[in-house]
């Protein structure tokens, strides 16, 4: 998937109010791909993306990569500029007893790139997967803090739910 745009230094929400005189325009390219292989350069991206979306993330390792690479159920989309990665996003997809789900995980965008679409683009690309394989529904979560995404969600079609979320730290 490939979407280009003309976006200013400002963030999408502030173009559509309106600009005021001597805004700066540039067009960006941003392709969405799907990572094929556990590299160097993807480890070194994460290490990069992760701690924007969370500071207490820990760098994964290539041999989990690689897991998650050849893991048929999840499909890890980059973000690129060029050869350059802006961001991730990851779709699982899996069946319950009751439909096939998918959920949205790690969206993140490079400071230095957001209000570019960017994330937009990722979170489309992450529904079409979704669809493609079957899904019936689709979920994420987003920390209240990230002010930019829950703007986004519902403006993609995402309901917020009234659900408590539940974590187990295993290890």
């Amino acid at each position: 998937m490939s979407c280009q745009g003309l976006i200013s230094g400002v963030s999408l929400s502030a173009m559509g109010r309106g600009l005021g005189r001597g805004a700066t325009f540039y067009w960006v390219n941003v392709r969405i791909e799907s990572a094929a292989e556990a590299t160097p350069e993807l480890q070194k991206a994460l290490a990069a993306l992760m701690p924007q979306l969370n500071p207490s993330l820990q760098v994964p390792s290539l041999d989990h990569l690689k897991a998650m690479v050849a893991d048929p159920a999840v499909t890890l989309l980059l973000a690129r500029d060029g050869s350059e990665i802006l961001g991730t996003a990851a779709v699982v997809v899996y069946t319950t007893p009751i439909w096939v789900k998918a959920r949205i995980e790690d969206v993140v965008v490079d400071q230095a790139a957001r209000g570019r679409g960017v994330g937009e683009a990722l979170v489309k690309e992450c529904i079409e997967v979704a669809r493609h394989r079957g899904a019936a529904v689709v979920e994420l979560q987003s920390a209240r803090s990230r002010e930019a995404a829950n703007r986004l969600y519902p403006r993609l079609g995402f309901e917020l739910r009234d659900s408590n979320v539940y974590r187990l730290t295993l290890r």
